[in-house]
């Protein structure tokens, strides 16, 4: 018989509503999985199993009380947690950091209370960095989120908890957020989808948009078909969202969007670094080509294009993500609990005065301006969605040297972090596998707004090259 967690999502989410799987029953599984398995991939700082026993008990008295449960939400009672960077009320929030360690959160955030009100079932707050920062998982509260596949190496990050828990099969899909690669960057490294939205898809609320606005929430999941479905839970703007995406049109859904042919598009192409001058690897490159002739046997028109944001930029962005690392409060006589790599972030954030950081800020919205012109004619750009397979635990801060960790997170990332500066969607997918059996992942980046685009096209190449039957010892 087959195990409730090799369902996927939706697959779990049909039996809820045909009365043949109980949402309870389901969340007890994953919180035994997570129980057993956490410790192993360091999945969750925190497992919120009354909570998430309340929200089953509540999905299955809707079904049961519904005439027709073929109405419910998509995904009703299926299991989706949370990243340690959200609020939910009533839930300790750590964002990674021992100074949050004891903090609980008052109120939801607005990704959160869509969520809830779509009935999904936070089993827990996933394992992040601290305040989300750097591109892996390693903190002083939690053990390191280490990929399934491989568990001598790192899951990336900051949404490096999210992918381990769905690659161990520990949730069915799970809530992440990106601000230079996030969702994006684990996604690769764990074997999964990774959803980066369009800026104000997802609200941000009700805590305000970050300097450079380059965050956003999204969806990590193991098919194109669950992220789309659960972005379609997430998307939607709150009455305080001051930029607002344009919502789809009237009766369409992203889910929708998966079930359908994307047409030809034309393909803009490029495997150059953009945010540091550093080698390719080889499996990485591979991937890139295996899914550049994979896109043409479409009958896709893929040509080669420039990169579309210059490495000139590079030190606007890095005074703008510094002063972000400021934007968490820290309270007076805690600096010393700080990580190296923060209190470097933000030793450097406090030396940029206001008009170096209001100039750096219209310098990148100059420039995603000119990159979006310059890609206007491309129905999607690809690349690789990183520079390396996944590392080692411990890669990044091995050198002991807070300015070195950055670098080298600069040349394994090289690829993401323009998105975030466009506010362009984009698409990780695990369409390579290297000879040691390691995931690697492509970035599909679409037009403004248009995930539609994006969803359809990685729904056409999942079928081309289904990756679902994999899975990793722990499973």
């Amino acid at each position: 018989m087959t195990e409730l967690h090799h369902l996927t999502a939706l697959e779990q989410a049909a039996a809820i509503r045909a009365r043949e799987l109980s949402p309870v029953e389901l969340t007890e599984h994953y919180l035994d999985r997570a129980q057993d398995l956490n410790d192993v991939v360091g999945a969750f700082i925190t497992l919120t199993p009354q909570l998430a026993l309340e929200q089953a008990r509540e999905a299955e008295r809707v079904v049961l009380a519904t005439s027709d449960p073929q109405n419910l939400d998509p995904l009703h009672g299926v299991v989706v947690p949370v990243k340690d960077l959200n609020n939910v009320a009533g839930v300790r929030c750590t964002r990674g950091s021992k100074v949050y360690a004891d903090a609980i959160a008052e109120v939801d955030d607005h990704v959160v209370q869509r969520m809830r009100e779509a009935h999904l079932i936070m089993s827990g707050k996933t394992n992040t960095p601290e305040f989300g920062m750097p591109c892996y998982t390693e903190n002083d509260v939690a053990p390191p989120a280490r990929t399934p596949w491989d568990l001598s190496r790192s899951a990336g990050g900051s949404s490096g908890g999210a992918a381990a828990a769905v690659a161990a099969g520990l949730a069915s899909a799970a809530h992440g957020s990106d601000g230079g690669g996030s969702i994006r960057i684990p996604s690769s490294v764990c074997g999964l989808v990774g959803l980066k939205p369009s800026r104000g898809r997802v609200s941000n609320g009700p805590w305000g948009e970050a300097v450079g606005e380059f965050g956003v929430n999204g969806p990590i999941a193991r098919t194109v078909q669950d992220a789309a479905a659960l972005l379609d839970v997430m998307a939607g703007a709150f009455v305080d969202d001051p930029h607002p995406a344009p919502p789809p049109p009237r009766g369409a859904s992203f889910l929708a969007a998966a079930g359908r042919e994307p047409g030809t598009l034309r393909v803009g192409r490029f495997a150059t670094p953009v945010i540091a001058d550093t080698p390719v690897h080889p499996d990485c490159m591979a991937a890139y080509e295996e899914v550049s002739g994979l896109l043409e046997q479409q009958g896709h028109i893929v040509e080669d294009i420039d990169v579309p944001i210059p490495r000139e930029a590079v030190p606007a962005f890095e005074t703008t993500w510094s002063v972000m690392s400021l934007l968490t409060p820290v309270p007076p006589g805690r600096e010393v609990d700080l990580r190296d790599l923060t209190r470097h972030l933000r030793a450097r954030g406090m030396h940029a005065s206001g008009v170096a950081l209001a100039s750096a800020v219209s310098y990148i919205r100059l420039l995603a301006r000119q990159a979006l012109s310059a890609q206007a004619s491309y129905d999607v750009v690809l690349t690789p969605t990183l520079a390396s397979p996944p590392v080692p635990v411990g890669y990044f801060t091995g050198g002991d040297n807070a300015a070195q960790d950055f670098t080298r997170q600069k040349e394994f990332t090289p690829f993401t972090a323009w998105v975030n500066v466009t506010g362009q969607p984009a698409l990780s997918l695990p369409l390579h596998w290297s000879d040691e059996g390691l995931p690697i992942g492509i970035q599909l980046v679409g037009r403004l707004y248009d995930e539609a685009t994006l969803i359809a096209l990685g729904a056409q190449l999942e079928q081309m090259r289904p990756w679902l039957g994999r899975h990793p010892e722990v499973w």
